[in-house]
């Protein structure tokens, strides 16, 4: 099993813990990453996109001018797509864009993600990173002192003032352990782990296994 350190806010070794090899320590593929944050960011997509055709354009359905005589090429209705107004050619309608990706491909692509943040050093265990107040200042200070500018920071559950602190910071975002998606782990440079986090990570992704 991986073993990390656990540190402080100061970036002082505090402990270690050990890491489940089925969570951190699986075979990487681009493939299976890239099938899943398609489909992420697919099913992010509203869908509400909209274009009239002929048949829904404004308008009457006489015809503009005669049909021979006037030198000019034949018409039959002002809607058509060929003039100004006109309604649009195979336009968008409003649609579901979801991809439906197999819930053990995304688990196993969770997997991966985090497999490749560990073994690029990008992985932080942090032993408790709490805030008495909302102050985005004494989180920014937090943070340079662990000589961290970019990165994901997964809390066991939602932290009110630890979120609202980090809200406004440009390249930060804190996501407890239940909103983790590949997405997220992979847009940012590092991933901040707080020690009480991991296990929920564990269950949630290898249950038969616990973390040391």
């Amino acid at each position: 099993m991986p073993v990390v350190d656990v540190v402080n806010l100061n970036r002082e070794k505090v402990s270690e813990v050990e890491l489940s090899d089925a969570v951190w320590n699986v075979p990487v593929r681009i493939s299976v990453l890239h099938q899943v944050v398609c489909g992420q960011l697919a099913s992010r997509r509203q869908g509400t996109a909209s274009t009239k055709g002929r048949s829904e354009v404004r308008g009457s359905g006489r015809k503009p001018y005669r049909q021979k005589g006037t030198g000019r090429a034949r018409a039959g209705t002002r809607k058509s797509p060929l003039w100004r107004g006109g309604g649009v050619v195979f336009g968008p309608k409003p649609r579901s864009y979801q991809q439906r990706v197999p819930k053990k491909v995304r688990r196993l692509a969770l997997c991966m993600a985090l497999t490749d943040k560990r073994k690029s050093d990008k992985v932080v265990v942090l032993d408790e990173f709490k805030m008495q107040e909302i102050k985005t200042k004494r989180f920014v200070e937090a943070m340079r002192g662990l000589q961290i500018e970019n990165a994901l920071i997964l809390v066991h559950q939602d932290d009110t003032n630890l979120r609202k602190s980090s809200r406004n910071v440009p390249h930060i975002k804190v996501l407890p352990t239940d909103g983790l998606n590949v997405y997220d782990i992979l847009k940012h440079e590092n991933l901040i782990v707080l020690s009480s986090a991991l296990e929920k990570i564990t269950e949630r992704l290898a249950p038969n296994e616990r973390t040391a």
